[in-house]
């Protein structure tokens, strides 16, 4: 069966009699965080070798051993596959057809719709989660969330500013919540300063800077800063959501600048306020990019986003070709 969005947490608390979980979608983050979940909702462990099989891509010939030994402890036991593909599809149906009570959990981070997904969607005693990265209202509503959870708080323009940095990561958005609450102490409150800060390693300091340079036409650094982004551990979608909301900011400022305002009057009024550093590039960046090239920037950033999601792209080549043709943009209107 397919679980849909409001069925998900009672299930994992809860999952019943269910055999097969496959949890697949982009937010590989969130997919961990539900494995986990689940795993203790069913085990009430994560790590008891009793209780808890651990198979790799290449363990799949063991799904059906694993699904049928007995535990000598006592209790239902989880098999956990990570990084499974349509290849597993044979060994999944085997174990649902299979006898014993283990529940044969599936982490499929880049499957697509295909015959694993058809074979568990279709099974009365099997469910499909998909997980996939919160944006816009819902990632700030899941930030507010976290934060609640950990004694702390924060105000629309911070949590604004977090939603916009992080991206939709669950792992990533809450590994930064979870420091900011540190920081800011029980009853604490989060603010801008404080969550630039903390936040510069998992925002991406170094995607900030490419994108700088890639509107002021400067595309050996905007590729040095990309390149530099992707080796921290930046994500191609949290890069590509990275520069549609830079380039939304660039878009927002022009259009206040049509209304009269000078760049600098335009930029000061961005919310979340631009960081001190960075006003110098805004400047200039707006000074070669017009209100109609910033909008096309941004559909080609849209459309960079779904053909990232595409099962067998290159996401970061993609991201870097994005990058790199906004800096050849920027860098002919310098020389025009």
């Amino acid at each position: 069966m397919k679980l849909d969005a409001r069925q998900v947490a009672g299930f994992l608390r809860r999952p019943g009699p269910c055999r097969v979980v496959l949890l697949h979608g982009d937010d590989e983050g969130l997919i961990r965080e539900r494995a986990r979940e689940l795993t203790l909702s069913v085990a009430g462990s994560l790590n008891d070798p009793f209780l808890v099989a651990e198979l790799d891509r290449d363990g799949w010939s063991r799904i059906t051993e694993e699904m049928t030994a007995m535990s000598l402890i006592g209790g239902r036991r989880v098999i956990r596959v990570r990084e499974v593909t349509d290849a597993a599809t044979e060994p999944v149906r085997a174990a649902l057809r299979g006898a014993g009570d283990a529940l044969l959990l599936l982490e499929a981070p880049e499957l697509g719709k295909g015959k694993l997904r058809t074979l568990i969607e279709a099974a009365p005693d099997a469910a499909a989660i998909a997980c996939y990265p919160e944006e816009g209202r819902a990632l700030q509503d899941l930030i507010r969330a976290m934060l609640a959870e950990l004694g702390a708080s924060a105000d629309a323009e911070t949590v604004s500013w977090l939603a916009e940095s992080l991206g939709g990561d669950r792992a990533v958005v809450r590994g930064e919540v979870e420091k900011l609450a540190l920081l800011a102490g029980a009853g604490g409150r989060v603010d801008v300063e404080m969550a630039r800060s903390s936040a510069g390693d998992a925002a991406g300091a170094s995607a900030d800077a490419g994108l700088l340079s890639a509107t002021r036409g400067d595309p050996v650094a905007a590729d040095h800063e990309v390149e530099a982004a992707i080796a921290e551990g930046v994500t191609a979608i949290a890069l590509v959501r990275m520069a549609l909301g830079h380039l939304q900011r660039l878009h927002q400022a022009r259009l206040r600048m049509q209304d009269g305002l000078s760049a600098a009057d335009a930029i000061r009024g961005l919310r979340p306020p631009v960081f001190f550093k960075a006003v110098g590039g805004m400047t200039a960046s707006l000074a070669l990019w017009p209100t109609e090239s910033l909008a096309r920037a941004i559909d080609e950033a849209r459309t960079v986003e779904i053909a990232c999601k595409q099962t067998g792209s290159r996401p970061e080549l993609l991201v870097r070709r994005f990058v790199a043709g906004l800096a050849r943009q920027a860098q002919g209107r310098m020389r025009a």
